[in-house]
C-alpha cells in the first residue's frame, strides 16, 4: 500500500522549516479539525501563509492542498471515536436543511465511486464469483447490513453462498476452514475497518482463494489481501456511516451476475416463484 500521510509527515519531519513544521504537528494532533479547514483557515490558524500551506501539500508530493485534504480526511475517519465523529459532523452539517445536506452528500459519493472503481477490477470480480464453487461474504458491524443484503439476492442465484457471521475470532475461522482456491471472500469494511474482516481476508488469501474486497480506497488494509478491489465512497453522518454509494456498487454486482449467468439465475428463480405462490408469500399472489 502507498504511505498514508501521517507516515510521509513523521518521515520528514526533522527535515521541515519553521512554518512547515507547525503546519505538520498541528495536523498530527488535530487532524480531526484540519481534515475540514481550508488552507486559508489552517494557516491562520497556525501562523502562517497560505502559500505556506500549498507549498506544504506540494513538498509531501500532492498535487495540491484539496489532494491533501481528501488524504486527511480518508485517514481521519478510521482514527474518530464515535464521539468526535459526532462533534466533526455537527460543525459540518450547518442549519436546519440536514435533509438536503446528507442527500446532496450521498449524490456526490455515488459520482466519486463510479470515477474510483475500476471497470477491470469489477468485470473481473463477476467473473470470479460466476466461476466460484462457494461465495463466502463478510460484512462486520456496520457493513454487516450490506452483506446480508448481497447474501440475500446471491443465495438465490447461486447454489453455494455462505455468508460469514461475526460472532467470536475462532468460531469466525471455524466458518471458513474450508475455503481454497475454487472459492471467492467477499470482504465489506469501511471505516473505522473491522479487525475482523482483515483477519478473514488474510487468511482467505493464503488458502488461494479469489478475495474480493469493497471498501472506500486502496489505501484501506483490505487493499493488500484483495485479487480485486472494488472501490466504494462512504462518508459520515453524525456516528453512522453513509453506505449509499457501497450499497450502489453491491446492486451493480448483482445486476451483473444476473445478466451473466442469465439461464442459471432464471431457473433458480422459476423455482423460487412456484415456492412463493404456493406459500402464499406475497401480497396479490392470487390470479
Amino acid at each position: 500500500m502507498e504511505k498514508d500521510l501521517f507516515t510521509l509527515i513523521n518521515e520528514q519531519m526533522d527535515s521541515l522549516s519553521k512554518g512547515h513544521k507547525a503546519i505538520a504537528r498541528f495536523m498530527l494532533e488535530h487532524y480531526d479539525k484540519a481534515a475540514f479547514m481550508t488552507a486559508q483557515k489552517l494557516g491562520r490558524t497556525v501562523g502562517v501563509s497560505e502559500s505556506t500551506v500549498v507549498r506544504f501539500a506540494s513538498m509531501l508530493g500532492f498535487e495540491g492542498y484539496p489532494e491533501l485534504q481528501r488524504s486527511l480526511q480518508e485517514l481521519m475517519r478510521n482514527k474518530l471515536t464515535a464521539v468526535q465523529r459526532i462533534e466533526v459532523t455537527n460543525d459540518s452539517l450547518s442549519g436546519e436543511d440536514v435533509l438536503k445536506q446528507v442527500l446532496t452528500r450521498d449524490i456526490e459519493k455515488i459520482r466519486l465511486t463510479l470515477e474510483a472503481c475500476p471497470e477491470e477490477a469489477f468485470l473481473s470480480a463477476v467473473k470470479a464469483i460466476e466461476s466460484s464453487n462457494t461465495i463466502y461474504i463478510l460484512g462486520a458491524r456496520s457493513a454487516e447490513p450490506l452483506a446480508s443484503f448481497l447474501n440475500y439476492y446471491f443465495s438465490r442465484m447461486f447454489p453455494q453462498v455462505k455468508q460469514v457471521r461475526c460472532t467470536t475470532t475462532s468460531e469466525l475461522f471455524e466458518q471458513v476452514m474450508r475455503i481454497d482456491e475454487r472459492d471467492v471472500m467477499i470482504g465489506i469494511s469501511f471505516p473505522r475497518y473491522s479487525k475482523q474482516t482483515v483477519k478473514i481476508l488474510k487468511f482467505a488469501k493464503s488458502r488461494r482463494s479469489h478475495v474480493i474486497a469493497i471498501t472506500d480506497s486502496n489505501k484501506s488494509p483490505l487493499a493488500e489481501y484483495a485479487d480485486d478491489l472494488l472501490i466504494a465512497r462512504s462518508d459520515m453522518n453524525s456516528f453512522a456511516d453513509s453506505l449509499v454509494a457501497p450499497l450502489s456498487l453491491i446492486n451493480a454486482l448483482i445486476a451483473a451476475l444476473s445478466i451473466s449467468s442469465a439461464e442459471k439465475v432464471r431457473q433458480s428463480f422459476e423455482k423460487l416463484e412456484a415456492i412463493w405462490q404456493e406459500n402464499d408469500v406475497y401480497e396479490g399472489n392470487q390470479v
